[in-house]
């Protein structure tokens, strides 16, 4: 190869496209050659000119000068592109176009998949969620309770795995019933437990403590028998 031809294309402008417009203009609405029509204006910009007319686009696609003039107004009616003006140093009034109506459309896209994303992964663990007591109730779940559960995961904000701790530990006390549910998850709640490992610390802390219990009862009763002597009753 001609070095100089060589040292040209090495020193040439790179233009970055984005993987995720590739992956999404599609979705976006737009088709090939209007992607392409805006990535030539970007390498247009990036070379320094902001405002290249339709005959310059022609010149680097298969399209005709009217074909760019008719496409570049279409992309900007469709919210892809927008010429905006500004006055330079010297008070001259110039035009200059910019994508940034296509990038913020492009990260709405991306963050409404995400939104989906995570509203279907609540739903999938709602639905194993309620099936799952209902497999341990041995029954469908009441209206009320239904409710009661639903009202867990949107206005207390537990988590799916921390609601299944307390219905666990709910059903290792054998004392299945949502009363006592509810009595679980606000007393984590209330001791700032947000999570299934500072549930199993505060229950096993809470059962080393009912566990001494009995034994500082016993010992209460013992001081308790003790006669007492009070100088008061002395004359």
């Amino acid at each position: 190869m001609d070095q100089k031809l060589l040292l040209k294309w090495a020193n040439q402008r790179q233009l970055s496209v984005p993987t995720l417009l590739l992956k999404h203009y599609k979705e976006l609405g737009l088709k090939e050659n209007e992607l392409i029509a805006l990535l030539q204006v970007q390498s247009f910009i990036d070379e320094g000119d902001g405002f290249p007319t339709p005959e310059l686009l022609s010149e680097r696609m298969t399209l005709s000068m009217n074909e760019c003039a008719e496409l570049l107004g279409r992309l900007i009616r469709n919210g892809f592109l927008t010429l905006d003006k500004k006055w330079d140093e010297q008070g001259i009034l110039f035009e200059f176009f910019t994508l940034d109506p296509l990038w913020i459309r492009l990260m709405q896209l991306i963050k409404g998949e995400q939104i989906e994303k995570q509203e279907q992964l609540k739903q999938n663990q709602e639905g194993l969620l309620y099936k799952r007591f209902e497999e341990e109730f041995c029954r469908p779940l009441s209206p009320i309770e239904a409710e009661t559960l639903s009202m867990w995961i949107d206005q207390d904000q537990h988590s799916a795995e921390l609601i299944t701790a307390a219905l666990r530990e709910a059903v290792v006390s054998g004392k299945l019933n949502f009363r006592y549910i509810d009595r679980i998850l606000f007393e984590w709640k209330r001791n700032s437990v947000r999570t299934v490992e500072q549930a199993r610390a505060h229950g096993e802390k809470f059962r080393k403590y009912n566990n001494q219990q009995p034994r500082q009862e016993q010992k209460n009763i013992k001081v308790d028998s003790y006669p007492t002597f009070s100088w008061l009753d002395q004359s």
